[in-house]
């Protein structure tokens, strides 16, 4: 068991973040369990690197000094695995809004799928969803989409270093991806869709590494609070 001490000089935790859960919401949970259990009246927790509330997977948190090396973290090359539905799109290019447009989709072959992916290797113009949390004149970009306002967006170079299809089961395709840092998943569901003459948005998605980092060495919320105590 780690001491106070150890929280305060600095950790690197590995988190196998929930379905459902902000990764803002892991940060304070941690931090409010960390303080409790060590009677501290205060101490730096942050993650390195958001994941959407519908992603699960490895989300880093640091603590203490480790705190200041959250940006090292964040610029490693990320490996995500997940599902994009065919055929349909949404607001924010997942499930956390309701379809608004479906698309033809009669005339996508296996080989249509697996040949698009090569469009997305290399670096590549990304456009950010709207539904996200990038600042814009001090807003975040889904305090402009919720409120029904349009908003211009800029699009950013990102690099895609692998894109496979490891599985298509009608109109779902399971995908993984690596990447680097600042690479929306949701919006290349949406480009992927537009690339295959159709539409398609994200059903699941999950990240299994960050730079050296795996998913398979996390621990769930749980299980840390419970080794704490």
């Amino acid at each position: 068991m780690k001491t106070a001490q150890e929280y305060l000089d600095g950790q690197v935790l590995l988190i196998d973040k929930p379905l459902n859960w902000t990764s803002f919401q892991v940060v304070n949970k941690l931090r409010w369990h960390i303080r409790q259990s060590f009677n501290l009246k205060k101490i730096k927790v942050g993650h390195a690197g958001t994941l959407d509330p519908l992603a699960t997977g490895l989300l880093i948190i640091c603590t203490g000094k480790m705190t200041k090396q959250i940006d090292s973290f964040q610029g490693q090359i990320k490996t995500y695995t997940g599902t994009f539905v065919l055929g349909s799109t949404t607001p924010s290019y997942d499930l956390e809004t309701e379809i608004d447009k479906t698309f033809p989709t009669a005339h996508i072959t296996t080989e249509l799928i697996h040949q698009a992916t090569k469009k997305f290797i290399g670096e590549i113009d990304q456009f950010p969803p709207v539904f996200s949390a990038l600042k814009k004149e001090g807003k975040r970009l889904y305090e402009f989409a919720r409120a029904g306002e349009s908003v211009n967006i800029n699009s950013r170079k990102v690099t895609v270093n692998e894109f496979k299809i490891t599985k298509i089961e009608g109109l779902t395709v399971d995908f993984s991806v690596t990447c680097s840092k600042g690479t929306y998943i949701r919006s290349l569901a949406y480009d992927f869709g537009k690339a295959l003459d159709s539409g398609a948005h994200l059903s699941a998605l999950r990240r299994i590494k960050i730079g050296t980092f795996q998913v398979d060495k996390a621990v769930s919320i749980d299980e840390f609070i419970s080794a704490l105590n």
